[in-house]
């Protein structure tokens, strides 16, 4: 499973440095648009490599779709958290249950429990089957 990982990140990396080779000119972003520049009075421009402003854009999308599906899931994840804490109830019910009825209520339940748990008594106790 390593080595899959490993000669995957090396084919993107390749893919990468070779996308980055081919986009070297120099490209101009405008932040705000011409007719709202002059009222903000600044230079909401900035000059990179084409293969900057390419990176930055896969970058951002990334991100986007992370966060955009952390919100997504995250009924999902109080319902399972809701689901986790309802069965470890049930599970101490369960427990705090058979604690409870496995008591023997008969003194004679008693006495045959009592010599089926002992070893070698297999039946010793019991009258014998005609």
């Amino acid at each position: 499973m390593r080595v899959i990982r490993l000669s995957l990140l090396l084919v993107l990396a390749v893919v990468l440095i070779l996308v980055a080779l081919a986009n070297r000119d120099p490209i101009t972003v405008n932040l705000v648009p011409e007719g709202l520049a002059r009222f903000t009075n600044g230079q909401w421009s900035l000059t990179a490599p084409a293969f900057l402003a390419l990176f930055v854009a896969m970058v951002f999308g990334l991100i986007v779709g992370l966060v955009w599906e952390w919100l997504r899931e995250s009924g999902q994840r109080s319902e399972a958290k809701a689901r986790a804490r309802e069965l470890a109830r049930l599970e101490r019910e369960l427990g705090d249950l058979r604690r409870t009825h496995a008591k023997p209520k008969d003194e004679v339940l008693a006495i045959l429990d009592e010599s089926a748990a002992r070893p070698g008594s297999a039946g010793a106790g019991l009258p014998a089957t005609r």
